[in-house]
């Protein structure tokens, strides 16, 4: 196999001390989080304390000035582990960044270090009952006051990763519905805001520890201070969606490898233990191929994906190089997943396997993120067809 070179030591030292924090503080909980519905919220607490929240934030908002790979390192041990419940990705690399991207400095002193604490957990709320992939169609709406001192926030947004614990959301609405996508704001909003309601924990195929939520907001009353960037921004949230998505999608990717490669570990060791007609199941010249071949297309993944790695330390990745990124690597972790499903014979379909459970927790790769037919719309408009 080809060696990595994308972690220097101090990045490998980082990752085996999280990975001794999953040992510790999630494997021997996530199967009754799984029950319940949720994480419980001490593990976020505790990850605060031993600084693995928000590790890219500068020292003088909470963070450890951590370059993106420890982010990535992060990211693959939860993704290799099959801790799905674990929600921390979006706080700390997608909703933090926001803030400090976007936000002023009043902004960034009030909320970043109770992020990196665990103190306040975070969630972005983009997608609605009838707006998905297409952020132009959201139907929210944030009208200001007569007076210009708030926000009249109404909409629901559902699917909202973190959302049933959420402090802090960062919510996609129309603060000038006729302007369409140069219409549109970031706002800040907080648990316990008059008007901003938490619906049921849904209830879906897979990621059965993470709180997904639905989120209602009726006649929110949010201050002007807490329109993400201040004044100047208003109006400009499409365009910080799309600056940041390409660092959201290269993490589902970055997940994808990593459970692939999960995947085919498990199944590589299961085959060598089952027996068949009196061997064992690796025997076959068929569970050897298919291996084989699952293995080569994850290594030509990896070898991608740790290349857009590097491409997004540098502020480098493309918008259409992140969408290849995400759309075939996802396909590849569903495709994996159920190949080795297949090798697992009967035992695959028991929930007690991880490979059951990460066959089940796949499936939404393709979808959120923005889909893989929306990946691959992206992509042949930067090869200049289409519209």
């Amino acid at each position: 196999m080809i060696d990595r070179t994308l972690f220097n030591a101090d990045h490998q030292a980082f990752a085996e001390s999280f990975d001794r924090f999953i040992e510790k503080e999630i494997a021997p909980h996530h199967a009754a989080w799984e029950e319940q519905g949720y994480v419980d919220r001490a593990v976020w607490t505790r990850a605060g304390q031993n600084g693995f929240l928000c590790m890219s934030l500068p020292e003088e908002y909470g963070g450890a000035g951590a370059d993106k790979l420890y982010s990535v390192a992060q990211i693959e041990a939860i993704g290799r582990a099959g801790f799905t419940g674990i929600g921390f990705g979006l706080h700390s690399e997608i909703v933090a960044p926001y803030i400090l991207h976007y936000g002023t400095e009043a902004q960034k002193r009030k909320y970043l270090p109770r992020l990196a604490s665990g103190e306040m957990v975070g969630a972005i709320a983009m997608s609605e009952p009838a707006a998905g992939s297409d952020l132009q169609g959201i139907k929210a709406t944030a009208l200001k006051s007569a007076d210009g001192s708030h926000y009249v926030l109404n909409g629901s947004k559902t699917f909202i990763t973190n959302g049933w614990h959420a402090d802090l959301v960062v919510v996609v609405a129309k603060t000038d519905p006729a302007a369409g996508a140069k219409g549109t704001s970031l706002l800040l909003v907080e648990r316990g805001m008059p008007g901003f309601e938490k619906g049921q924990r849904l209830k879906k195929l897979g990621l059965k520890a993470q709180d997904t939520s639905e989120l209602f907001f009726d006649n929110v009353k949010v201050p002007t201070d807490n329109l993400l960037g201040g004044p100047a921004m208003e109006g400009r949230g499409f365009i910080c969606l799309m600056e940041q998505l390409p660092w959201e999608r290269l993490q589902i990717a970055i997940t994808a490898v990593a459970a692939a490669q999960a995947a085919i570990d498990w199944t590589v060791d299961y085959t060598r233990q089952r027996k068949v007609f009196g061997q064992n199941v690796a025997a076959f010249q068929n569970t050897r191929h298919k291996l084989a071949e699952l293995q080569t297309e994850v290594q030509v993944a990896r070898v991608f994906v740790d290349k857009c790695c590097e491409l997004i330390t540098q502020d480098k990745l493309d918008t259409a190089t992140a969408s290849m990124a995400k759309y075939w690597t996802t396909d590849l972790q569903c495709k994996v997943m159920d190949e080795c499903v297949q090798l697992h014979g009967g035992y695959g379909y028991m929930w007690e396997y991880p490979i059951t459970r990460a066959y089940a927790d796949a499936r939404v790769q393709r979808i959120y993120g923005g889909t893989n037919e929306i990946m691959k719309e992206v992509i042949s408009r930067a090869m200049g067809l289409g519209r």
